[in-house]
Order: C-alpha cells, then sequence, then structure tokens
C-alpha cells in the first residue's frame, strides 16, 4: 500500500512534538519525511522537502506560518496545509478544522487545500456555544465572560522550562494560577466570534495553572437572557447531546461534579461537555487536553479526514 508522504514544519516545538508521537500510530499508512537538524531552518531544504509532501503541517510560530504558507502558494505547490497556528483561523480560502463544528464542516476539512487548526482555549468556547446561538438558545449579542484555565505545555517551550526548572523554588509566582491577556485581547477572540456565530466579543480571561497538560473552558449563562423555556438547563443539555450524539471523542454529561478537575482529559484527544448550574444560571464547562483536541490531537483528526484515514 501506498504511504501518505507528511512533513511537519516545526517539528522540534511542542505541537510538532506531539503530533510526531501521535502519528507513529499511522505507520502503515503514513511516511513522515525529516530533514537533518542543521537544515531545519533552511528556507530551501525545507520548501524543496515540501514538494514531495502529500500533506504539510505548520507547527510554526504564527509569522513563520504566514510566511511559508505564503511560499508554498507562490510556487503553486501541490501540498495541502494543516496549519497549526493562530495566522489563518480567520483568513479567506482557509477551512477551520473543527469537524464538529456543523454538518457541513466535516465535508469542507475533507475537500480543503489549507485547513486552519482550532486554538484550544477556542476549541472549548465554541464547542459550548456554537450549537447554541444556532439553536437561537444564547442571542448572538450575549455578554460572555469565558474562563479558561490551562496546564503549563500550552505556553511553548519556554513557559514549559520555566515551570520545570530545577530552581523553581526561587519562583513562588509559578506556584499559583496565573491570570493572563488582561487586555481583553486574547488572540482567540475572532475565532470564536466567527465560529460561535457572536455579534460581539466575548469576554475571555485564560488562565494557566501548575500542571502540564489539560484544559477547563468555563461559561456562566444567565438565563433570564437567554431564550425562554419551561426549563431551560435541560433544552441546552438537550442541544449539545444532539449536537455531539455521533462524535466519538465528544461527551455532553448533565452530571454535576463535586469537583471538576481541569485535567480529567489529559492525555487524550477526548472532549467532556458538562452542563451544570440551577434554575436561574448554567454553568457549562469544557474539558480536554490542551495538546490534545486542543492542538496535536485535532490536528490529526484533521489529517484523517483529509487522507481518508481511520482515526485511531
Amino acid at each position: 500500500m501506498t504511504k501518505h508522504k507528511i512533513f511537519i514544519d516545526g517539528s522540534a516545538g511542542t505541537t510538532g512534538l506531539q503530533l510526531r508521537e501521535k502519528l507513529a500510530k499511522y505507520s502503515d499508512s503514513v511516511e513522515i519525511l525529516t530533514l537533518p537538524d542543521e537544515l531545519r531552518k533552511d528556507d530551501s531544504a525545507r520548501l524543496e522537502i515540501m514538494r514531495s509532501a502529500e500533506l504539510v503541517f505548520l507547527c510554526l510560530p504564527d509569522d513563520a506560518a504566514r510566511k511559508t504558507a505564503e511560499q508554498l502558494r507562490e510556487r503553486r505547490a501541490e501540498n495541502r496545509v494543516i496549519d497549526t497556528s493562530t495566522a489563518h483561523r480567520v483568513t479567506d480560502g482557509w477551512v477551520y478544522g473543527f469537524p464538529e463544528l456543523n454538518a457541513a464542516q466535516n465535508g469542507l476539512i475533507r475537500n480543503a487545500k489549507y485547513v486552519a487548526n482550532p486554538g484550544c482555549h477556542a476549541t472549548g468556547a465554541i464547542a459550548l456555544l456554537a450549537p447554541l446561538v444556532k439553536a437561537g438558545v444564547v442571542p448572538p449579542d450575549y455578554p460572555l465572560a469565558i474562563t479558561s484555565v490551562t496546564g503549563y505545555t500550552g505556553g511553548g517551550k519556554a513557559m514549559i522550562a520555566d515551570y520545570e526548572t530545577s530552581d523553581r523554588e526561587t519562583r513562588r509566582d509559578l506556584n499559583a494560577p496565573r491570570a493572563y491577556a488582561l487586555t481583553a485581547a486574547h488572540k482567540h477572540i475572532p475565532e470564536i466570534v466567527k465560529y460561535a456565530g457572536l455579534a460581539k466579543n466575548p469576554v475571555v480571561v485564560p488562565i494557566v495553572a501548575d500542571y502540564p497538560q489539560g484544559m477547563q473552558v468555563i461559561i456562566p449563562l444567565h438565563l433570564s437572557l437567554c431564550r425562554s423555556g419551561s426549563d431551560r438547563r435541560r433544552e441546552i443539555f438537550d442541544i449539545l447531546k444532539e449536537h455531539y450524539s455521533e462524535s466519538a471523542n465528544i461527551d455532553v454529561t448533565d452530571k454535576i461534579p463535586a469537583f471538576s478537575p481541569s485535567n480529567v482529559n489529559a492525555d487524550t484527544d477526548n472532549l467532556t461537555l458538562t452542563v451544570a448550574g440551577s434554575d436561574e444560571i448554567v454553568i457549562l464547562t469544557a474539558q480536554f487536553d490542551n495538546l490534545g483536541k486542543g492542538a496535536s490531537g485535532a490536528a490529526l483528526q484533521n489529517m484523517c479526514i483529509m487522507l481518508d484515514i481511520q482515526l485511531m
């Protein structure tokens, strides 16, 4: 059987390393093309090897991903591309790589030349909100406040080095959860607005905590501001349950736990959506691995759709 040739541009980064590890299970159908370490930053060598790859993963910083994508277009390369950066998520000509978004998205990804992988924080927010906005339960102009707690691996090699350094005792600030992006301008907001169908920017407060992998996105909803109904919390659960009924890796539950750990789905590609709260306020949560369904797991899923490979 002929194998699909794959190249990971940025294979030494956090997402690239995770992706390479996941691809090991697909050795019967995928061949990973590699460059010697000394040529990793050689544009000519990189572009030359990409010419022989059927699909290229861009696991690069935003500017580098834009540059590489433009170089491939200029050369009229036949490669299909999955970009894991923020660079192209709301760019015309790129398909958003969240297959569960709606009934058509899987087919769009299957036929796409360019696919933009979702952001980790955005994955949880869009998974919770998009079906509810589409159903009319959550108004597009609802004043949303989204809190998202993530493990430190989401910050890349520099942040991982900070948290895992041998002299951690000198960095007391790392022992507690740390909120960031407090300018209300987090880079995932544009994709959340576009693909959840919102009419105004949500407030997004990301928090990095002292554990490696796992993420939890938390969205409270005042039911008095949502569409009226006799049992709105049940309606919200039913909408989400139906929307993801055929998704193998997405589970929807209304069982309210005493505690809700952010790393419950670490080291998996699973996504758990929980509808909790009371008769007046619903608390929605999405739990997944920031490096799994939030990054390399999603990229792998998109690859399998594009190349017609069975997802393992």
